[in-house]
Order: structure tokens, then C-alpha cells, then sequence
């Protein structure tokens, strides 16, 4: 009997850097990497932006607005619950399997609310609203809560958010332009239905594709799905099997890049909740357990991610004044001076992008560091 190849952190690493396209930058279209991808963690309205720009050579900023603008790819909750930039078709495939990961996250934050309400009715009452005009959040719960005047108009809102795929229309979404988050339908922003019978096989597929290898923990983290075990093991004959460094079982589709690990990776500013580092439970190929609470920045905000040699190795954020746009780069450790001039290089560049119309631009490492 043969036994699976044991993997390490780093070849796994490398791995998970060329399928997220992040060893070097590719010339693919925006859409097309999107879908790749299997969408794009966008709670932050920007962070598409950003971690598009980190993977396709000449990506400009209206490469994305356009296709937000002509409903190529929508904003709507998705994996884990949490906001998602996805293609149009992916929305009308994926949002159906996750259903059961937004009904769990409603039952746990306002189960107690919604005690009693009849949630049919209630999806059926929003969907109502949302398609006649989108509406915020705060607004739709207000004009619910003239039906059920005795819940909590947040609670309504949510109960709305978890039933019927809400869809963040324009301008939310357009690069400095975000605009409150107004919400309709998917079905009536797209003028399709959702799939009837979406496959759950070909989205493990696709996230090993683009994550992989991984274990059946890692994909349920990823989606924020449960029972994963079953589906996988119908697929294991068209996968291969590898070990991580801790013996645990991983997957992976057959010809899938699995790059050497001595192989060069160029720093990369990710934005916030990039999912490089969300896409595992165990995030240990790029984030060690000491580091993840780091990425937190003053007030508890999430700072963006600094990759060095393909593992997190810091935290970035830009700062915007009248006429000055100020790169701030925190290292987790001493950088070595080639890491900290390639850095500076691509820093430049990021700078360049996100603060075209800045007088002046200006990199500071650590607390008084400045170029």
C-alpha cells in the first residue's frame, strides 16, 4: 500500500500563491479571474479593487466598475455568511448552496427576535419591498416593522438578508463612490431565477481549483457549510490525496499546479479579508495562529495584509488627506533590505493606483520609519 506524499507549509504555500495567481501577475480579464477565484471577499467596497490589481497586469480601476455597472458581477452574502463580489452566474449558482449557512447565522443572531414569525411571509412581505425600489438595510427593516410592529426592525431586516438574495446595487461597489448599501433582489437585478438544482460537487471542485490542496475542514471553513465529508468522499476518485505537515488529509484536483517550493514569490498588498489567508481553517500555509490576531489595527478595524516571500509578514493601510496620500507599512518583524526595497517598489506602485489624483505620496514603515 503506498502512502500519500506528505506536503509542507511552504509547498503548500507556493500552491496556494499560483491558484489565488499571486507568483506573479497574470494578463486574464477581470471576470474571468473573479470567477476563478470563486469570488471576492468585498466587505470592505474597495478591497475588490485591491486584490485584483495584486493579480492581473494592467488592471485598471474601470475594468471592475464596468462590469458593476452593467451587472456582470453583483455584491450579495455568500461563503461564511459574509459579502462576496461574484459573477452574475456564479451568484445564481452559489447562493442556493449556501442557503443553510445564512439560515444557521440567522437562527444564532436573531433566532430570538423572529420567535414565532412566520418567515415565508415575511421573505415574501421584504421581496416585495426590495424589487419595487432597493432599499437599505436600516430602511427595509423600518418599513416592516409597520406590519410587525412589535420585532425589532434590524431583526426583520436580517430575517430579509438570510431569506432572499439581496444584491448591493450601484453605486455601491464603484470605486469612490460607494454609496449606502441598497439592496434588491438578485432575481429581479439579473432578471433570472436562482438554479433549481445547483451542484455542491462542482463548487468543491472549483474551490480546490482555486484553494487547494485542502482538507474537508478547509472547505467547510471556506463556505461556512457542515457534512462536507460525504460529498468529498464521492469525488475522491477524481482527486488525489496528499498529508499536510500534521498528517491531516488533503485533496487536491490531479493536474493542478502544485509549484517546487524554492520557487521566488514577489511581495503583495492584499486588502482586507483578503481570502488567501480566510480560505482554510488551518490558515498555517500563509498565517501562523500568533499572527492572525495582529491583523487587527487600531479600534479593532482589520488592517490589509503584506505577503513577503508568500507568507503574512505585516500589515498595510492608506491614509488620505486633502493633498497627500500616505502608505503605512507595519512589519510583524525586521525586514531583510531587499524585502524592504522591493516593498517600497511595489508600494509605489499600489500607491500610484489607489491615489492617482494624491499632490504627494509617501511610504512610512512602523510607527516614525518614512521614505
Amino acid at each position: 500500500m503506498t502512502h500519500p506524499e506528505r506536503l509542507s507549509r511552504r509547498a503548500l504555500n507556493r500552491a496556494l500563491l499560483e491558484r489565488q495567481l499571486l507568483l506573479r501577475r497574470w494578463k486574464r480579464g477581470a471576470l474571468d479571474t473573479i470567477e476563478h477565484l470563486v469570488g471576492l471577499q468585498a466587505q470592505i467596497p474597495n478591497s475588490p479593487y485591491i486584490a485584483l490589481w495584486s493579480r492581473i497586469e494592467g488592471f485598471h480601476i474601470d475594468d471592475l466598475t464596468t462590469l458593476v455597472t452593467r451587472r456582470k458581477v453583483v455584491r450579495l452574502a455568500l461563503m461564511r455568511s459574509t459579502i462576496h463580489m461574484v459573477s452574475a452566474r456564479d451568484c445564481l449558482q452559489l447562493r442556493p448552496l449556501v442557503q443553510t449557512v445564512l439560515d444557521r447565522g440567522l437562527t444564532g443572531s436573531f433566532g430570538r427576535s423572529l420567535k414565532g414569525i412566520d418567515l415565508e411571509a415575511l421573505a415574501a412581505a421584504g421581496r416585495g419591498l426590495v424589487d419595487a425600489q432597493p432599499l437599505t438595510l436600516r430602511d427595509l427593516g423600518v418599513s416592516l416593522s409597520r406590519r410587525w410592529a412589535d420585532r425589532d426592525p434590524e431583526a426583520l431586516a436580517q430575517g430579509i438578508r438570510a431569506r432572499v438574495p439581496l444584491v448591493q446595487v450601484p453605486p455601491r461597489g464603484v470605486w469612490g463612490d460607494s454609496g449606502a448599501a441598497a439592496c434588491t433582489s438578485a432575481e429581479k437585478w439579473l432578471g433570472r431565477s436562482l438554479a433549481s438544482s445547483p451542484s455542491l460537487e462542482k463548487a468543491i471542485l472549483r474551490y480546490l481549483a482555486a484553494f487547494g490542496p485542502a482538507s474537508v475542514r478547509d472547505i467547510q471553513a471556506w463556505s461556512g457549510l457542515t457534512k462536507l465529508r460525504e460529498p468529498v468522499e464521492r469525488l475522491r476518485k477524481r482527486l488525489r490525496t496528499f498529508v499536510d505537515p500534521n498528517g491531516v488529509e488533503v485533496f487536491d484536483l490531479p493536474d493542478a499546479p502544485r509549484p517546487r517550493e524554492n520557487v521566488d514569490a514577489a511581495p503583495r498588498f492584499l486588502p482586507e479579508f483578503d481570502n488567501v489567508w480566510l480560505g482554510h481553517k488551518d490558515r498555517s500555509r500563509v498565517l501562523s495562529e500568533t499572527q492572525a490576531p495582529r491583523m487587527l489595527g487600531s479600534g479593532g478595524l482589520l488592517m490589509g495584509s503584506l505577503l513577503v516571500d508568500g507568507f503574512v509578514a505585516g500589515r498595510w493601510r492608506i491614509t488620505l488627506t486633502s493633498n497627500q496620500a500616505i502608505l503605512a507599512i507595519d512589519p510583524f518583524e525586521k525586514l531583510a533590505s531587499r524585502d524592504r526595497i522591493a516593498l517600497e517598489e511595489e508600494g509605489d506602485r499600489l500607491l500610484a493606483f489607489a491615489t492617482d489624483t494624491a499632490v504627494k505620496r509617501d511610504i512610512r514603515f512602523g510607527a516614525s520609519a518614512r521614505r
